[in-house]
């Protein structure tokens, strides 16, 4: 009896801390630290959420910049369902899906610099928000044209919404896709 009290005390004990104080701590200092982030890094416009700055997005309208391809089988950039594709190197489906994503980028962009690799394949997530400055320029003329503006006004934008990582020697360049077609919208709306 008595080992079966001093378990049972500590089962609840740990309980306790375990399943109540801890979650509550770090809540709580998650709001106070990183509100921002604690709430999903949520954008708003017009007091309406449009997207969240961790996750991409689709965008298949003319006129807006593209993100990376998503992964997620059902619907693209679905949270719930993140993952990447599993699909080998060697695998034909991942041929053809980026046989399929160069064909799409061929037609629509019109120069013929090399297609990033980006642009082709999915993130291991598959809900990458973000593209490289390459990626982002490659598609700025299509991008210009769509939106009847300058390519010099599209490579301000691109420029102004680059993102280098703290201290810099860690990771690469990006370009948030949402927060650049939201800009893109703000300076020049589509019809």
């Amino acid at each position: 009896m008595r080992y079966l009290r001093s378990s049972l005390f500590l089962f609840l004990l740990l309980l306790l801390v375990t399943g109540l104080a801890y979650p509550l701590l770090t809540t709580v200092l998650a709001q106070w630290l990183f509100p921002t982030q604690a709430n999903g890094s949520l954008i708003y416009r017009d007091n309406a959420v449009v997207g969240s700055s961790l996750i991409g997005q689709s965008f298949s309208r003319t006129g807006y910049f593209q993100g990376r391809p998503s992964a997620t089988s059902d619907a693209p950039y679905n949270a719930l369902a993140s993952g990447g594709s599993n699909l080998a190197a060697s695998n034909p489906a991942l041929d053809k899906q980026i046989g399929e994503r160069a064909a799409y980028w061929h037609q629509a962009v019109s120069n013929q610099q090399p297609i990033p690799a980006e642009l082709l394949t999915a993130s291991g997530s598959g809900l990458d928000p973000q593209i490289s400055p390459e990626a982002a320029r490659y598609q700025a003329l299509y991008v210009a044209q769509a939106r009847g503006m300058s390519l010099q006004q599209i490579q301000q934008l691109i420029d102004r919404f680059t993102e280098t990582s703290k201290p810099t020697f860690i990771g690469q360049p990006t370009v948030n896709v949402l927060l650049l077609n939201l800009a893109l919208d703000e300076e020049k709306p589509l019809p």
